[in-house]
């Protein structure tokens, strides 16, 4: 089987779907690799490094033209509207496989099926044992969690560690993480290890041992929230939770130097979690990033991909933030996608199990069929408010 690798046509996006170091794993799934040149390069893989490890080069019409699965780090309805122009490349029966952010695309999936393939979002991975190799949300929300407390470390007026100087001491820089996901405790420990107090809360009371595992605090405020669901996502909360969540915390926030925020919810707008009032209750130098700004912001002051500051205290929403680390980034997506590749592909012949929930809940369309019953429902009700 010929897996093709196109050059990712996002703006900013430098990451590539598979790396030199998967390739011998895949040559012995019986997959062959076809790769755009300069796939890699903006990644830190030059075309040489992938020509040493068996694959071949051909420009972005013979990848398509040629390749029976096709893999991308944003998939066509992930890089719209940038990606059109390989709607015409596709071919019926060919397969697609990457970050389709369906849920929030609904109705472009339906010009992806048009043309006949079989696409596979990575981004629906279901969260059990057997596909925590295949995870690449996990995987780019621990680049995401590192990257913010950089961010907020390089903007922040004030050193973070405590340090016992001939001038004096310095106190510690004070952060408040809300959302014990992945990017949640990766931010955690991220922060602890530049000598920072670290507070963290979210709205499932298990992840509390997590947290205090990594030397911070876990804020306890007395609301009862539904946790989680089957796939080990947070639940929405209603509006009366979220509501009473913001007074309580609040207090917490104004005493932080630092907030990050990474509450999402898959496929809703991100919850507001800090209002304006809050963070202009923040000392002024206070810094807020917030890694839902794609999806809305956890923050009122958020504006996606801007710098913001208000009444002193500096409000980032950074996007897209596993591309500012390409090349760790496309090494921990090329692992996971090679895992999923393998678990598809036996001996170069694609074999699919549909009881099998890693390809049941992964399959958007096949063969030009809406197959994904979420997706399903998210079209259905998109024509209904038509």
């Amino acid at each position: 089987m010929i897996v093709g690798v196109p050059k990712e046509t996002f703006p900013g996006e430098r990451r590539v779907a598979l790396t030199p170091a998967v390739l011998d794993t895949l040559k012995r799934s019986g997959i062959e690799v076809l790769l755009e040149h300069g796939a890699g390069e903006q990644a830190g893989f030059p075309d040489v490094a992938y020509e040493a490890k068996g694959a071949r080069l051909a420009n972005r019409d013979d990848v398509f033209a040629r390749a029976d699965l096709v893999v991308q780090v944003r998939a066509l309805t992930a890089a719209l509207p940038h990606s059109l122009d390989d709607l015409p490349r596709l071919r019926k029966s060919q397969i697609i496989v990457g970050v389709f952010d369906a849920l929030w695309a609904a109705d472009e999936i339906e010009r992806l099926a048009a043309t006949g393939v079989t696409a596979f979002a990575l981004d629906l991975m279901p969260r059990i044992s057997r596909a925590q190799a295949m995870d690449v949300l996990s995987s780019m929300a621990t680049v995401a969690g590192y990257k913010a407390v950089v961010l907020a470390a390089e903007r922040l007026p004030k050193m973070f560690p405590m340090l016992m100087t001939a001038a004096g001491t310095i106190p510690p820089v004070r952060v408040f993480v809300i959302g014990a996901g992945v990017a949640g405790l990766q931010a955690i420990a991220t922060a602890r290890r530049l000598g920072a107090v670290v507070e963290a809360y979210d709205v499932r009371p298990a992840v509390r041992e997590q947290v205090q595992s990594l030397g911070a605090k876990f804020v306890e405020l007395p609301l009862e929230a539904v946790g989680e669901d089957a796939s080990g996502y947070a639940r929405e909360q209603d509006e009366e939770f979220q509501r009473r969540q913001r007074e309580l915390m609040a207090r917490v926030v104004a005493a932080s130097d630092v907030v990050i925020t990474t509450a999402a919810v898959p496929g809703r707008r991100a919850p507001l979690l800090i209002t304006r009032e809050m963070a202009a209750a923040m000392h002024p130098g206070s810094v807020i990033v917030d890694l839902a700004a794609e999806r809305g912001g956890n923050c009122e002051l958020t504006r996606p991909g801007e710098e913001v500051v208000y009444g002193g205290v500096t409000i980032l929403g950074p996007t897209n933030l596993p591309a500012t680390v390409p090349y760790d980034a496309s090494q921990m997506y090329a692992r996971n996608l090679a895992a999923f590749l393998t678990h598809l592909i036996k001996d170069g012949q694609l074999r699919l199990n549909p009881d099998d929930p890693i390809t049941s809940e992964t399959m958007l369309v096949r063969e030009g069929v809406i197959v994904h019953p979420r997706l399903r429902e998210a079209l259905t009700a998109a024509r209904r408010q038509d």
